[in-house]
């Protein structure tokens, strides 16, 4: 080697610099395998997701269900009266009871006539009358 004091210092310099260099570069081998190993997970997961999408549009999805058809309720205002007062009450009724609950006086007018009117909703299939004269909606 040189006895020259500025050649040392210059190789000493350059000794430093490649000592750096190698350090940044190892750093940068250490980030390039972590986003590589990164990038391999996204890449699995996107294929994965791919291959759900593909499975889910080859199944053969079945036929929505149709909702039961819901028995036409009679128009007149005195069947959704009669509807709401059952649901309310939450157990099955008497005609009578159902007088009572409309605030209708208990007259036999009254009571037969709420009696047809549930008498015409069970043959409808929107109520049922469990025990006979006694009325409810289906599962109450």
């Amino acid at each position: 080697m040189s006895d020259n004091p500025q050649v040392k210092d210059i190789l000493e310099h350059i000794k430093v610099r490649e000592r750096e260099l190698v350090g940044q570069a190892e750093q940068f081998r250490a980030r390039i395998e972590e986003l590589t190993r990164q990038l391999g997970e996204i890449d699995a997961e996107s294929e994965n997701l791919r291959i759900t999408r593909k499975t889910l549009l080859a199944l053969s999805l079945p036929s929505p269900t149709a909702d039961p058809e819901r028995p036409d309720i009679p128009d007149h205002p005195a069947y959704q009266q009669i509807l709401t007062a059952l649901a309310d009450a939450a157990r099955p009724m008497r005609a009578r009871d159902l007088c009572q609950a409309l605030d209708l006086p208990i007259l036999p007018k009254n009571t037969e006539g709420i009696r047809s009117k549930l008498k015409r909703l069970v043959s409808r299939g929107i109520l049922i009358e469990p025990e006979s004269g006694l009325f409810a909606r289906p599962g109450a």
